[in-house]
């Protein structure tokens, strides 16, 4: 049996027993998707509520629903965070589209010292809102009803801010010992993974990490791209912990 399409809203609608899905959201139900009366839609707002509708009426670029059913789906226990260092081309948006749909619950785009990326000015903010349309767009198609969030990019101390009021913190290292898959996962908090670009970290990044309470973790005897990195991980930790 195949879910119900996705279609998002603001908040306010889904308050309502009747909801006209319009605006570029109708249009694509309408004319792409076809959806058509007596089918059934699921609408969400990205923060965690669902509304399983009735289709009523079809126009050009709009939809009639009516709300049968709504659910608030809680947070994620434990909270999952990817720190995603900043790749070239298109491979951090293709990293956040695999994040979004493993379950990823944040990604803090990191720029680290061997990004050859840099996030400034104007360039940086269009790069962030690529970033988190990506996000937008990939929660959708996975039917996500709470969609990953995509923070302000971040320096390495603030990173390691985050590493230490975090349940666990693992950077993601070939060199390390010890493997992810060894690694207890907590029941609650946050669990923050670091992806470092594809010069790999600095040893000083590294030491600042682990000074923060990181654990240096590999995922195996492979060079993994920073695009696929977090992702392998990620499955990792949500395979113990959700799923």
């Amino acid at each position: 049996m195949t879910s119900a399409p996705v279609f998002i809203v603001a908040p306010d609608q889904l308050r309502t027993d009747r909801v006209v899905l319009d605006g570029p959201e109708g249009h694509h139900a309408a004319q792409v998707r076809r959806i058509r009366t007596g089918e059934h839609v699921d609408l969400v707002d990205g923060a965690g509520t669902r509304a399983r509708c009735l289709v009523t009426g079809v126009g050009r670029d709009l939809v009639d629903l009516r709300v049968e059913r709504r659910d608030v789906e809680p947070e994620a226990r434990p909270r999952v965070v990817v720190v995603q260092a900043l790749a070239k081309g298109d491979r951090g948006e293709r990293a956040v589209e695999l994040l979004t749909e493993v379950g990823v619950d944040e990604v803090v785009p990191w720029s680290a010292s061997r990004s050859v990326v840099r996030w400034d000015g104007a360039r940086g903010a269009r790069a962030l809102e690529r970033w988190r349309s990506t996000a937008r767009e990939s929660s959708k198609q996975a039917r996500r009803a709470r969609f990953t969030v995509v923070a302000p990019a971040a320096g390495t101390a603030e990173v390691a801010d985050r590493l230490r009021g975090s349940a666990l913190a693992v950077v993601l290292t070939g060199t390390a010992p010890k493997r992810l898959s060894d690694l207890s996962v907590p029941v609650d908090g946050e669990v923050v993974l670091v992806v470092g670009p594809e010069g790999d970290l600095t040893d000083q990044e590294l030491a600042v990490f682990e000074a923060a309470g990181a654990l240096a973790a590999g995922l195996g005897p492979t060079v993994l791209r920073t695009s696929t990195a977090g992702v392998v991980a990620a499955a990792v930790v949500l395979s113990r912990c959700r799923w």
